[in-house]
């Protein structure tokens, strides 16, 4: 049973990248209003239905893959070591994901993910749908600090998390517009630290340390 059902999940992944790069290639050669879900099944020999068996919408088969990134901020303070203010968590994860090239902070250099970056630049529905992400991933630090830092703190965790999330997409858009104006993210990257460095510090002037982790935080 188990053998079965671990061949059933390894279909059922496979439909779900076949339809995911079917709808970007299509996307990308005609333009995203001029595809249709229908198109994109017939393309991967599936039905209609079958695609909505996987995604809810159109706009999920770009932005899914992205969204999986929209609890990163809260995870960050969740995470964070003994002692680690809510800013330096923020700020290692960050560089971190520079380091790793990710294209979760905008540092991805491939030619297709700056390709797909366009599209949903250029497509109102896609660049709405990316700005409710953002948004919830901002209610969701938020709702995190505020359980980290108690009564006393947690009136001002929308204020901290306005801060911390505005730098954070700041530097998102600073990282992408270097890459979409054609430098390589190896050349980038010293820029990048350095804004990222100097960005996060104007919030720990700010924030201090608010939240604050005490030792009963597990280590990472």
């Amino acid at each position: 049973m188990a053998q079965g059902q671990g061949l059933r999940e390894r279909k059922k992944e496979q439909t779900r990248r076949a339809l995911g790069r079917t709808a970007i290639e299509l996307f990308l050669e005609r333009g995203y209003d001029n595809v249709s879900v229908a198109e994109i099944a017939a393309a991967t020999e599936v039905s209609k239905m079958t695609v909505f068996n996987y995604v809810h919408s159109k706009e999920d088969l770009v932005l899914g893959p992205m969204e999986e990134h929209v609890a990163d901020a809260a995870r960050a303070v969740r995470d964070r070591r003994p002692g680690e203010s809510v800013v330096a968590a923020f700020r290692r994860q960050f560089l971190d994901a520079l380091a790793l090239h990710d294209a979760s902070v905008g540092f991805d250099d491939q030619p297709r993910v700056l390709a797909i970056r366009r599209l949903i630049d250029e497509t109102p529905a896609l660049r709405s749908r990316a700005l409710m992400a953002c948004a919830r991933s901002q209610q969701l630090l938020e709702e995190e600090l505020a359980a980290a830092a108690g009564e006393e703190g947690g009136e001002l965790a929308p204020v901290a998390a306005a801060m911390l999330m505005g730098a954070r997409n700041a530097l998102i858009s600073y990282n992408r517009s270097r890459l979409l104006a054609g430098d390589s993210a190896e050349t980038a990257y010293p820029d990048a630290v350095a804004m990222a460095e100097r960005a996060f510090a104007m919030v720990e002037s700010g924030l201090g340390a608010y939240a604050r982790a005490t030792s009963a935080q597990p280590a990472q």
